[in-house]
């Protein structure tokens, strides 16, 4: 019997998740969006797969060589889960496929792009193939070693892309798709090349899996060969035995090589293979049924991140270039403008350029004498890190906090922290046990002989890249309540304080969970009261059970309760008895919704906050988290627009039902808002 989604009170968490993988799908069906854009969408399925399978996928079959009573109360029956989860990914990929056969492919005919298979190269095409391959491919092939016996065991590398064929019956392939090449191939234009088959100025593109069948074919004519794609991806946990005792970061990274070495988590196999073929892989791959998932002639779509335009068309999204921040731009020093109010930005609506103007002012301001600082995901190169790399070696105290256990961004960290360490400042690594996922910079100035304290408390990561891309919110402030806090919430972090006995912001594991309680629970009694009571909270996941349970109680009491979810959801709305006053919107459109903003009705009296946590239990219980109240009334009123212009989306908004159909929510009377293109007009428009 298949598992539900949901039962009567939680969502399957990564299900959930499947879901919203599938909103990801539908920008690459909906037309609204310009071709080049749904071709970007269909590699951020492809990669939120990948991530899937070797995250989550891997940690439910870890869980199943548990104790069975622990491995109740972290997953129930995790066969079954792996076999649903089977289900709805097979389901996926089947759609995707169509969609890219009968929607993608077609549409690019249409700009006179045409994909194409060996199958369909012309005379002139096969001649260019034949060239690419001698001068470029066949030395990156290393053929002497993809020839094995079925009694061999092969080892292929972790999410790269392979083709495999039965050579005869104790023979078989299998060749690795050269990494360093682009993956696709441009035949010349007939202006460039008169021996091309192109006409009519239409371009020809094909995999570069197709030119290297296409001469696989041509020199070994004498046998009677099929190739079908394959990728496997690995496990990618490191999994360190004990975190608590020797140098963790040093452990960390002599377990990064693993990763590429992992289980495999997923064999993805072109569906046309036939059964011998996949029964002699599975012996050489050491793998079983359960690990096979089913997909089309390519893998590693994620490739398609650098899916080549050569037509002079403008198919992508129209330029939204970040806006320069109406009062900041206006000072040559970010401390005076701090000095005035209160600053927030919203990006990538707004330039980055604030956070990077503050780090560099701090380097070289004199009077600037501390730098504190969180880092989780940093850019490879950044302004950011050079900033506090000079901050250090201008003699300033420069502490700072790298999150090294930050999946897939491990080796990034530790590049740039001994870079800050070899500047001179003082780098400390992941703690056991716990994530630091918070977004903070604390920097003291002394000016007259007093300590002038300031800080920043964001939404999303110090990188200058995602900024573009990721909408969040970060505030500047020299509020000396807030300061205060955060400077306690570093001393715990240097080791010098337990506990950060914060009064305004909200940081877990101490306050944060039993602070939103508190929250909820206000709304409850104005409920009960007979008065308005309501909340209306935007975060990426919704996951953690108390919170959830606590939400349905709300409900039940009158809360009307309005949630911005982007990812995945465990709370089910719209239940008659349990959660019939909530409901779910998610957006998806060309930004990835990040920020995290939490508002309380507060019986006329709202109160808001902003910061790095979902609601989920990882980050409510085992990471360092901090949201900081708003309390600035021209930035409170800021957040409030862009929150009601979202919950307004009548165009890429999503209705999270009780069956997770992710259905659009519907126009009717009403004039279209799409809310990202309308908030980034908000911030256009507004004045200094």
């Amino acid at each position: 019997m298949a598992l539900p989604l949901y039962n009567s009170k939680y969502y399957h968490r990564d299900l959930s998740w499947l879901r919203f993988n599938h909103r990801v799908l539908q920008e690459v069906a909906d037309k609204r969006n310009p071709l080049y854009e749904r071709i970007k969408f269909m590699a951020i399925f492809s990669s939120n797969l990948d991530e899937f399978f070797r995250v989550r996928v891997s940690d439910i079959r870890q869980v199943k060589d548990l104790d069975k009573a622990l491995r109740k109360k972290l997953v129930s029956k995790p066969n079954r889960v792996l076999a649903e989860i089977k289900v709805q990914v097979d389901l996926l990929q089947k759609e995707f496929g169509n969609i890219f056969q009968n929607e993608i492919i077609p549409d690019l005919k249409k700009e006179g792009i045409h994909l194409i298979k060996y199958k369909d190269f012309s005379e002139a095409q096969k001649i260019v193939a034949e060239e690419y391959f001698e001068s470029t491919l066949k030395s990156k092939i290393d053929f002497g070693s993809s020839v094995f016996s079925t009694n061999d065991s092969v080892f292929v590398e972790n999410e790269s892309s392979y083709i495999t064929a039965s050579l005869s019956e104790d023979k078989f392939q299998v060749v690795k798709i050269p990494k360093d090449e682009p993956r696709f191939f441009v035949f010349p234009n007939p202006s460039e090349d008169k021996t091309s088959s192109s006409e009519n100025g239409d371009y020809y593109i094909t995999f570069i899996d197709d030119i290297i069948k296409y001469n696989l074919y041509r020199t070994q004519p004498e046998l009677d060969l099929s190739y079908y794609a394959i990728k496997i991806s690995r496990d990618a946990e490191l999994y360190i035995e004990d975190e608590f005792s020797g140098n963790l970061m040093e452990k960390i990274k002599a377990s990064l090589p693993m990763r590429e070495t992992g289980q495999a988590t997923r064999v993805l196999i072109d569906g046309r293979m036939p059964a011998s073929l996949q029964n002699i892989l599975k012996k050489a791959l050491d793998i079983t049924n359960v690990d096979i998932v089913l997909g089309g002639s390519y893998h590693n779509f994620k490739d398609f991140f650098s899916f080549p335009n050569p037509t002079n068309k403008d198919l992508y999204f129209e330029e939204l270039p970040p806006l320069d921040h109406p009062v900041t731009s206006k000072f040559n020093s970010m401390f005076e403008a701090i000095d005035t109010k209160d600053q927030l930005m919203h990006y990538p609506y707004q330039s980055f350029e604030p956070v990077i103007k503050l780090l560099e002012d701090a380097a070289d301001d004199p009077e600037v004498t501390t730098i504190k600082m969180t880092l989780y995901r940093v850019a490879e190169e950044s302004r950011l890190n050079d900033a506090i790399a000079r901050a250090a070696k201008n003699g300033k105290k420069v502490i700072v906090f790298i999150e090294v256990k930050a999946r897939f961004d491990e080796q990034n960290n530790l590049k740039w922290g001994d870079i800050f360490r070899k500047n001179g400042a003082q780098v400390i690594y992941s703690y056991p046990g716990i994530k630091v996922h918070s977004k903070i910079i604390y920097i003291e100035r002394q000016v007259d002989e007093v300590i002038k304290p300031y800080c920043y408390i964001g939404t999303g990561n110090f990188n200058e890249n995602t900024a573009t891309l990721y909408t969040d919110f970060g505030l500047m402030t020299n509020n000396k309540k807030i300061t205060d806090d955060l400077n306690k919430l570093f001393l715990v972090l240097e080791g010098i304080f337990i506990v950060p006995k914060a009064k305004k912001l909200l940081i877990s594991p101490f306050t944060m969970r039993n602070k939103f309680v508190s929250l909820v629970e206000r709304e409850i009694h104005l409920a009960q009261a007979g008065k308005e009571a309501y909340m209306i909270l935007k975060m990426n996941s919704l996951e953690d059970k108390k919170m959830i349970k606590l939400l349905y109680e709300a409900s039940n009491k009158g809360v009307k309760i309005k949630l911005l979810v982007r990812g995945m959801c465990r709370l089910v709305p719209g239940i008659k008895g349990q959660s019939k006053n909530i409901k779910v919107t998610s957006i998806l459109d060309r930004f990835l919704e990040h920020g995290r903003i939490y508002i309380f009705g507060n019986g006329g009296d709202e109160k808001m906050y902003i910061g790095s946590a979902d609601w989920m239990t990882r980050n409510l219980t085992h990471r360092i988290e901090v949201v900081t109240p708003v309390l600035d009334p021209d930035n409170f009123k800021i957040i409030r627009d862009v929150i009601d212009i979202e919950m307004a989306d009548n165009v890429k908004a999503r209705i999270i039902d009780a069956d997770q159909k992710n259905e659009y929510a519907k126009v009717g009377k009403k004039p279209e808002v799409r809310s990202q293109y309308a908030i980034y007009d908000y911030f256009k428009n507004m004045k200094s």
